[in-house]
């Protein structure tokens, strides 16, 4: 009894899909109809658009011939007027259109031309019968330049009388000039044909598909196969008749539509074919529009249908999607707190390895400081070890910047701070961070630097100093030990004389990397992890920050790897050159005129030559000792000798010194920690200047040799007293600031009087004389009243001086917003703590324009 009820249930079902399927079908079969009619309509419309196009380029051509003859009537009414014809003739110019004018007087059968040769009718056929504005037309025919023209003659009339006939020879090219730039999107193919000839005078550029070969009508229905006698005979009917032909024939295995179409009453002749598929791509896109749209409505209803036939099984369905969600929900959940998890572990990863990144120059930091309590006696090591405490000192205030600064250089909020530097700065910077850590592990650390023709660039040192300290210092970890590091730094081709190109590449022997870790290198919080090296500790986030400041930057990083074969990273920038020339007046105080350089490397001694040539000083390179005794037997005379270490050594170190007077220095160019480089101290004035070489770091070696006992001059006068006899307000609530605040301008030969707060700083100006105080310095977060206040309140005062006094903000806040707020707040300059002494002394003497800057 209850299959009865499913089996009429079935077979209702099964009759309405059949007939809703056969009105479909009804309807697909008309719908198919339309769209063949509306195609084949489309086509005999493209077809018609085709022949109003001929129509239109016939038009063109025509309305050429007709300007070409009422200009050449223009100038036969002209020649009549003149006295002189032939000299008429011979004084026009030749132009775009016109190749030729030639002037042949009543009676005579020769004439003269505007070429300066004689003229006969000779060679041109005007039988054609073809004419513009009843002026006669010639066959076409290759002119003396081999370009195909035509000649149209014009009878010359004076009083009535005609006196002469004026030819002008015209070139098809420009025809071409006049024709609009594409043919049916340039699949047709278009041709102009001589009637009587049928040769093809011109191939129009811009047009469409054209062919060299097709030199005249035979060339052309071979080329195309076109080879019905019934076509090419109703051709020919055409062409005698002077009317308009079109034809399907395929070209190429392509259906396409050929035409012959007449110009000026049938002297020339438009010769073609279009594509069919171009002629009928409107109507084809109308019918696969119809095809979507029955497709869709098609799908429509088919899925109406399918939705209808389960409406029985709805109730499960429901009960199956809810368990669905119930199921994405949990797995959602999930999710979430995986995520969760995962960005907590990122962040405990990244707070407990950044230990690593401060570490690096804290190393540097503590060591020089205990190599500096051993060398306490040793002043030479005092300055070297001091100044490379303070480089890594600043490379650690970098890194304290960085990790503040994450979040905005995760959003690209990033701001460069372009400022001058020298290569010399930054090298020696990094080298005092890196070359520690390599030694530590037995590592060679090699440095190099060629090509590099500016060491003072503009830039923001910097970030460029954390970029170098990422990648070196990752080579460091990465390398076992034994290994070798390798940094250069090589000059590059300029594209601009204001930058220079600048390529950095970092190389290792150590493990390397694996493809897969390659792809994800510049992601943050990716480390390389094998059985090797998942013992080296780190953030993870070095190489994002660093690719994102290259960018920044302008520039490019790339990396190359294998495992166990090691790695390179290679970082292109360019960066502007300062326009401060060398300070020539240096090395003229110091009475030096002429540098003698021994290095056994050519590209060394090019790159010394290079930085040296702004110094005014006189550069004489040889490759090896004997070169240099011969020149200081020959009675040379320098003030200063540079000796390659590696090129010369100790025995020529010492041979040269006994050529050279006991006044002249000698500098021995090595590597840092060279062998046997301590001998150099031995052979009487001179020292070690570390390379690669820089002008900069040779100034600072020869302003300590000058300063030494029996030196030939002393610091330029002024250079050490920057300060001295200054006197400053200073606010600054921290009691240890205050404290280090005064006695670094003490030392100096300043004075300052400091008070607690910007009220209080306020309030001591009021009430001091004009000009008592050179400038104020002032601490931005202060109780009562802060700095940018206290600075607002000073412009304010009535007093004549304070507008102009100087302020200078001198605050741990220290990006670049905070520099703004300063210079808002009225203040003239920003100077970051901890204190660069240096520093302040420069924006000191910029601001107080005692003195200009050193």
């Amino acid at each position: 009894m209850k299959k009865i009820p499913n089996e009429q249930r079935k077979k209702r079902g099964f009759s309405l899909l059949l007939s809703i399927i056969l009105v479909f079908c009804v309807f697909g079969t008309v719908v198919f109809a339309v769209s063949r009619k509306i195609t084949k309509e489309m086509s005999d419309s493209a077809i018609q658009n085709l022949s109003e196009s001929l129509d239109l380029l016939e038009s063109t051509i025509e309305a050429i011939l007709r300007s070409e003859a009422e200009f050449q009537t223009l100038i036969a009414r002209e020649i009549a007027r003149v006295e002189d014809p032939e000299a008429y003739i011979r004084a026009c110019e030749k132009n775009q259109t016109m190749s030729k004018m030639a002037l042949i007087l009543a009676g005579r059968t020769e004439g003269v031309s505007n070429t300066g040769d004689r003229f006969t009718e000779e060679g041109l056929d005007f039988s054609a019968g073809g004419t513009v504005m009843g002026l006669p037309v010639s066959r076409s025919y290759l002119n003396y330049m081999g370009t195909w023209s035509y000649t149209i003659k014009c009878p010359v009339e004076r009083d009535g009388r005609e006196i002469g006939t004026l030819y002008a020879e015209y070139i098809y090219d420009a025809i071409d000039r006049s024709l609009p730039d594409g043919f049916y999107n340039k699949q047709a193919s278009l041709y102009i044909m001589d009637a009587e000839s049928q040769r093809f005078v011109l191939k129009p550029k811009g047009m469409g598909r054209r062919s060299a070969g097709h030199l005249n009508l035979t060339d052309f229905y071979r080329a195309n196969d076109i080879q019905d006698p019934g076509i090419r005979a109703e051709v020919d009917t055409c062409l005698e008749e002077g009317r308009n032909i079109l034809f399907y024939h395929s070209i190429r295995d392509v259906q396409a539509l050929n035409y012959m179409w007449s110009v000026n009453g049938g002297t020339v002749y438009l010769v073609g074919y279009v594509p069919v598929e171009a002629i009928q791509q409107e109507g084809r896109t109308v019918s696969q529009n119809i095809l979507v749209v029955v497709a869709s409505m098609l799908a429509a209803f088919f899925l109406c249908i399918l939705l209808y036939y389960l409406n029985w099984r709805q109730q499960d369905r429901l009960r199956r999607e809810q368990e669905a969600e119930r199921k994405l929900h949990s797995q959602q959940l999930a999710e979430a707190l995986q995520a969760a998890q995962i960005a907590s572990e990122s962040k405990t990863t990244f707070l407990s390895n950044m230990s690593h990144d401060i570490r690096t120059p804290m190393n540097a930091v503590l060591g020089f400081a205990t190599l500096l309590a051993l060398e306490a006696e040793n002043p030479a090591r005092v300055r070297e070890y001091t100044k490379k405490i303070m480089a890594s000192g600043q490379h650690l205030l970098s890194l304290i910047n960085d990790i503040l600064d994450v979040s905005k250089i995760e959003s690209g909020k990033v701001v460069l701070n372009f400022e001058k530097f020298s290569l010399n700065d930054v090298v020696s910077s990094v080298d005092a961070i890196i070359q520690p850590m390599a030694k530590a592990r037995g590592q060679a650390f090699h440095l190099e630097m060629t090509g590099v023709r500016h060491e003072y660039l503009v830039g923001d040192e910097t970030r460029i100093n954390q970029i170098l300290i990422n990648l070196l210092s990752n080579a460091v970890k990465y390398t076992p030990e034994g290994g070798a590091i390798w940094f250069r730094i090589i000059g590059l081709k300029q594209r601009s004389g204001q930058y220079e190109h600048i390529r950095i590449e970092v190389e290792d022997n150590g493990y390397g990397m694996t493809p897969e870790y390659l792809e994800t290198i510049f992601d943050a919080f990716t480390r390389a992890e094998n059985s090797t090296t998942n013992k080296v500790q780190g953030t993870g986030l070095g190489m994002a920050i660093t690719k994102s400041i290259v960018e920044l930057m302008g520039g490019t990083i790339e990396v190359y790897s294998e495992v166990d074969r090691g790695t390179l990273f290679r970082v292109d920038l360019e960066l502007r050159i300062q326009e401060e020339r060398a300070d020539r007046r240096f090395w003229e105080q110091r009475g030096i005129s002429r540098v003698l350089a021994v290095d056994g490397s050519p590209e060394s001694r090019e790159d010394i030559r290079v930085l040296m040539e702004d110094t005014g000083v006189r550069l004489d390179a040889v490759p090896g000792l004997e070169e240099a005794l011969a020149l200081l037997r020959d009675g040379g005379e320098w003030q200063l000798l540079l000796l390659d270490w590696e090129t010369c050594g100790p025995a020529a170190a010492k041979g040269l010194r006994e050529e050279l007077p006991g006044d002249v220095p000698i500098l021995l160019m090595a590597e840092l920690d060279a062998p046997d480089v301590e001998k150099a101290l031995e052979l009487g004035r001179g020292g070690v200047l570390t390379k690669p070489f820089f002008v900069s770091a040779l100034r600072e070696k020869v302003e300590e040799l000058w300063a030494e006992p029996g030196g030939e001059a002393g610091p330029e006068p002024g250079e050490m007293e920057d300060l001295k006899g200054l006197r400053f307000l200073a606010a600054e609530d921290n009691e240890i600031n205050a404290e280090i605040l005064a006695e670094l301008l003490e030392i100096e030969g300043a004075s300052c009087e400091i008070v607690e707060n910007g009220r209080l700083a306020l309030e001591r100006f009021q009430r001091s004389e004009e000009g008592e105080f050179d400038a104020i310095l002032m601490d931005v977060q202060m109780p009562v009243m802060s700095g940018h206040e206290a600075a607002k309140a000073i412009r304010s005062l009535e007093r004549e001086d304070a507008g102009r006094i100087p302020i200078i903000a001198m605050t741990a806040n220290a990006f670049a917003e905070d520099e703004k707020a300063a210079l808002d707040a009225g203040m003239d300059a920003h100077v970051s703590k901890p204190l660069n002494m240096e520093l302040l002394k420069k924006v000191i003497r910029q601001c107080t324009g005692r003195r200009g800057e050193s």
